[in-house]
């Protein structure tokens, strides 16, 4: 008898195990999944089911986000899109995301190739990591000027994205934030950014021109590497490391304005850089990496600043 007993408990418990998995989401209303935030009066905007692939295309089509939902005759704010809550959702076309959503999550709309459009809410202060990576037919993205930062990799690998408007609270642009964006042409970085982490434009091989603010005081590594068709760059007065191979292979560069307060031109920054036909290294800076100008072969004239002490190796091969 209690081996029955414990026989039917256990099934049971399986079975509120596999109901539980399979609805980890709080609720449902008008085909968007949410969970209720900690503070009993939010809510954020969710996946279908334990996981964000449990079910493939949960979302399609055009989704507009609310700014609040009512269910079983509560209402509740909707604050945030949690991590992965689109992640993989081909079908998904565009969307309009609601003024009360403050943060974007990690990987939100990874991989919806099917994403034409997003309308971003001017409540958003935050767009997590790979937020909006491998969205390959996003064409255009309007930042507005809540947001503050740029996460990683947030638009990386989206191919089609050929503008992005860039909203004057940023302050940080994140490591590949734009990466591999081959069509974007150009971009406006406003006077409010101070960090451009490695790799953010890398491979951006339509933009044309880029204008860096004062405000920023760092350049990356690897920042605008392969920007084929990139012909000028104006690097403003605050900027004091521009880091290795932050220009590497840009091909068609020919000027280029180096502001007076870096300090360092790191290793191969200007490296195969063969349009460069003339630069002027500013007096604070003191040294000059390796291979720095390496391959600039229509370079006719260098103006060296009175602070440098090193010059690297193969610095003008």
């Amino acid at each position: 008898m209690k081996q029955k007993l414990f026989g039917r408990l256990a099934a049971a418990a399986v079975l509120l195990l596999s109901v539980a998995s399979a609805s980890a989401h709080d609720f449902e209303v008008d085909g968007i999944y949410y969970n209720i935030n900690s503070d009993g009066t939010s809510v954020s905007v969710t996946f279908k089911g334990s996981s964000y692939d449990s079910y493939a295309n949960e979302y399609s089509g055009a989704v507009t986000i609310p700014a609040s939902v009512t269910y079983s005759g509560k209402t509740y704010s909707v604050s945030f899109i949690g991590d992965n809550a689109f992640a993989g959702c081909s079908g998904l076309t565009s969307v309009s995301i609601g003024n009360f959503v403050t943060s974007i999550g990690e990987s939100a709309f990874y991989s919806c190739n099917s994403l034409t459009s997003v309308s971003i809410g001017n409540s958003v202060t935050t767009i997590g990591k790979w937020a909006f990576c491998s969205c390959w037919r996003l064409t255009s993205v309007v930042i507005p000027n809540s947001v503050t930062s740029i996460g990683n990799m947030a638009f990386n690998d989206c191919f089609g994205l050929a503008s992005v408007s860039i909203g004057n609270s940023v302050t940080e642009i994140g490591e590949s934030a734009f990466c591999g964006c081959w069509h974007l042409s150009s971009v406006e970085i406003p006077n409010s950014v101070t960090y451009i982490g490695d790799r953010a434009f890398y491979g951006c091989n339509s933009l044309a021109s880029v204008v860096i603010p004062n405000s920023v005081i760092y350049i990356g590594s690897k920042t605008f590497y392969d920007c084929s068709s990139l012909t000028s760059v104006s690097i403003g007065n605050s900027v004091s490391t521009i880091g290795k191979y932050a220009f590497y292979g840009c091909s068609s560069l020919t000027s280029v304005s180096i502001g007076n307060s870096v300090t360092e031109i790191g290793d191969r920054v200007f490296y195969g850089c063969s349009s460069l036909t003339s630069v002027e290294i500013p007096n604070s800076v003191t040294e000059i990496g390796s291979e720095a100008l390496y391959g600039c072969s229509n370079l006719t004239s260098v103006s060296i600043g009175n602070s440098v002490t090193e010059i690297g190796k193969d610095a003008f091969y």
